[in-house]
């Protein structure tokens, strides 16, 4: 087996999964881009403030996973186009609560069941008990990236450089 035993790139877990997300959330980015209006972040945000109305923008950052700053800017955009109501906490924007506004909710109603479709046809090569354990799977895999992630100490990168930050 391949991913227990890796011997080359294409045997990396994380490689083979990158290799289903670029054409599968192509689509996504091209729908709602193309057909929508609305980059893959705004999607996001729209799509979790879709399942869980009322967030402060720091709940709504962790629930993207997102960095705060890049969470800000998607907000943003979407309080610009007046699909997202931002409505002032006690004089502290990071407190603020989100909401979608009715053109936001109208929004969120025309894109999900399309990626939910999309979402359907890609398991479509999956038995149901398959699809039940790649879903237990995917749990734990999450858990133990986040696991690691706050155990290891890896260097931050540097993109403006190409590469990990280089000591001068």
């Amino acid at each position: 087996m391949a991913l227990a035993q890796p011997a080359s790139l294409e045997d990396l877990l994380l490689y083979r999964l990158n290799r289903v997300l670029r054409p599968a959330g192509g689509m996504v980015i091209r729908l709602c881009e193309g057909r929508f209006g609305v980059t893959r972040r705004e999607w996001a945000i729209l799509g979790l403030l879709g399942t869980h109305e009322d967030l402060i923008s720091s709940q709504l950052a962790e629930l993207a996973q997102l960095d705060r700053a890049r969470t800000s800017r998607a907000v943003t955009s979407l309080v610009a186009k007046q699909l997202v109501r931002r409505q002032a906490g006690s004089g502290d924007r990071r407190h603020a609560r989100l909401a979608l506004t009715p053109q936001g909710r109208a929004l969120y109603d025309a894109i999900f069941p399309v990626v939910r479709e999309l979402n359907t046809q890609l398991l479509a090569v999956l038995s149901p008990s398959q699809v039940a354990q790649l879903d237990d799977a995917l749990q734990r895999l999450q858990v133990r990236a986040h696991e690691l992630a706050a155990s290891l100490d890896l260097p931050k990168a540097d993109r403006r450089r190409g590469g990990a930050r280089r000591a001068a």
